[in-house]
């Protein structure tokens, strides 16, 4: 099964992605903040993290870039940006910087479940083929 990691500071908002993605026959794990993600990721290893960006004390660049310096073998995970951050130039630093993708609050769930359908896709043949995402 699937793992997804949902890192959001509102709490309304990370509930609701849970059970969408809960729904969906994925299996979540939650976080309310950069820090707190980065303990879940070294700990749960999942397959795929949702993340805002404006979140307290560690955001969703200062995390993902964390998680490229020092986390190399969590560097392959499916970084998925979730947030109210609309300008092109975060879309455009997040997608430079790695990220899978990019998707804009409020959140269309049908959007959001296909870009996390073509992350499961690539870590399936990934995974048949040896390959890291």
């Amino acid at each position: 099964m699937i793992t997804i990691l949902c890192i959001e500071d509102e709490h309304d908002i990370r509930q609701l992605l849970v059970e969408e993605l809960e729904d969906a026959g994925f299996a979540t794990l939650q976080a309310t903040n950069g820090q707190e993600g980065l303990e879940v990721l070294v700990s749960k290893w999942p397959d795929i993290v949702l993340c805002d960006i404006t979140m307290p004390i560690m955001n969703g660049h200062q995390l993902f870039a964390e998680i490229q310096m020092n986390y190399d073998e969590l560097s392959n995970i499916p970084f998925v940006f979730l947030t109210a951050l609309t300008d092109k130039d975060n879309t455009i630093a997040a997608l430079k910087a790695g990220a899978a993708d990019y998707l804009t609050k409020p959140i269309d769930f049908d959007i959001l479940m296909a870009k996390i359908a073509g992350c499961v896709a690539r870590l399936e043949s990934d995974r048949r083929t040896g390959r890291a995402f």
